[in-house]
């Protein structure tokens, strides 16, 4: 088979990382504004694929495998960020139909109704009339969105205008914005205790993702901490399960944390963290920083080889 043929000599198990999959929503449906994004059919595709190439396993399980020297080869993990609710009513049936386990880093202050400000942003443009945003009171600038293609700019410019703000003086402009529009946001799109519950009981692991989700890196040192431990006592409390696992929110190495995050990271007794940096951990991977990637293709062909591509390149560690 290609698959197994690619991937064979760059799974090598022993040291070695995993192929470790990212993904943050599994929609009913294929969004008309993000077609690209994973839908339930093509998450159902995507596990068929992965499992005929891979031994898919818990990633807390290859973190102890890669300590010993033991992983086996062709090993690749599954991950969910955020902790959206369709990871619990989409994801997890289809996981467990392929009988497949997943990690979830759940950022726990959005459960139970709460929204990410991105989220926020993004339904703000996808809900409000047609027409032109003046946001230019905020520094925002102004926005038409007739078409599709429209909002999805207008999305992206927003995004990426806000991102890297102070994390109270984004949510300040988010409220502002909102104010703007005027238009009803959902508050249903986070999971709620008892999903968080239901994903643990059906033996999927549960991972740290901060309280708030904020860029670590612009926050002082104590935040930081504080955000991380806070985290993961709230999900322990929860699951009455330890949280082996974190995943850095964001994710960027030296953008959004530092050596300095690492460190808080292992001081507060996590076995492993996964970041967003793309490629491969190499022969000593650093357990801290354990790279990831999106697979985002739609055809069996383009799904492999973004695959095997992403385990030729170098990952970058903080």
């Amino acid at each position: 088979m290609l698959g197994r043929s690619l991937l064979r000599p760059l799974l090598r198990g022993g040291r070695h990382s995993p192929a470790i999959m990212i993904y943050h929503r599994v929609r009913p449906q294929r969004d008309t504004l993000f077609p690209d994004e994973v839908d339930a059919a093509h998450f159902a595709r995507q596990l068929a694929w992965l499992t005929s190439y891979c031994e898919v396993m818990p990633l807390l399980d290859a973190v102890r495998h890669m300590r010993a020297g033991t992983l086996p080869p062709r090993a690749a993990c599954i991950t969910f960020d955020d902790g959206y609710a369709d990871n619990a009513d989409i994801a997890l049936p289809l996981l467990q139909h392929y009988r497949v386990p997943a990690t979830f880093f759940v950022a726990s202050g959005f459960l139970n109704g709460g929204r990410m400000w991105n989220d926020s942003v993004i339904e703000l443009i996808r809900r409000a009339p047609a027409g032109t945003l003046d946001a230019s009171s905020l520094g925002l600038g102004v926005h038409r969105f007739d078409t599709p293609a429209q909002r999805v700019d207008a999305i992206m410019s927003l995004l990426g205008q806000l991102k890297y703000l102070p994390m109270a003086q984004r949510l300040e402009q988010v409220e502002r914005l909102s104010g703007l529009l005027a238009v009803p946001l959902p508050t249903d799109l986070m999971m709620r205790d008892e999903q968080v519950r239901q994903l643990h009981r059906a033996g999927m692991a549960i991972g740290g993702h901060t309280v708030h989700h904020p860029i670590l890196a612009r926050l002082e040192p104590p935040q930081a901490r504080a955000e991380i431990a806070e985290g993961k006592a709230a999900l322990e409390r929860l699951t009455g399960a330890p949280v082996s696992l974190f995943a850095y929110p964001n994710g960027g190495p030296g953008t959004d944390y530092g050596p300095e995050h690492v460190a808080m990271v292992r001081e507060l007794g996590f076995e492993a963290a996964v970041s967003t940096s793309t490629g491969a951990a190499g022969d000593q991977p650093d357990l801290y920083q354990l790279p990831r990637f999106t697979p985002w293709d739609r055809s069996r062909l383009r799904y492999t080889l973004r695959l095997a591509r992403n385990l030729t390149l170098p990952a970058v560690r903080a």
